[in-house]
């Protein structure tokens, strides 16, 4: 695993934090909550991604 995946994923962690506590702030906890979701969306495509490689990797490796 890179250890580029781990700073993106802590990266959009912290972005994602800052802009919902923002939001709250502000009563706005609808978009709070929508930028929490899309942050989670964003964090589980580059995990998805990542999964998708390893599989791949493996059936090669067992020649499937």
């Amino acid at each position: 695993m890179d250890v580029e995946l781990i700073f993106k994923i802590a990266a959009v962690g912290i972005i994602v934090a800052v802009l919902s506590q923002l939001l709250i702030r502000s009563g706005r906890e609808e978009q709070a909550m929508l930028t929490t979701l899309a942050g989670l969306v964003v964090v589980l495509t580059l995990v998805v991604t990542q999964i998708s490689t390893l599989f791949d990797t493996i059936k090669k490796l067992f020649g499937f």
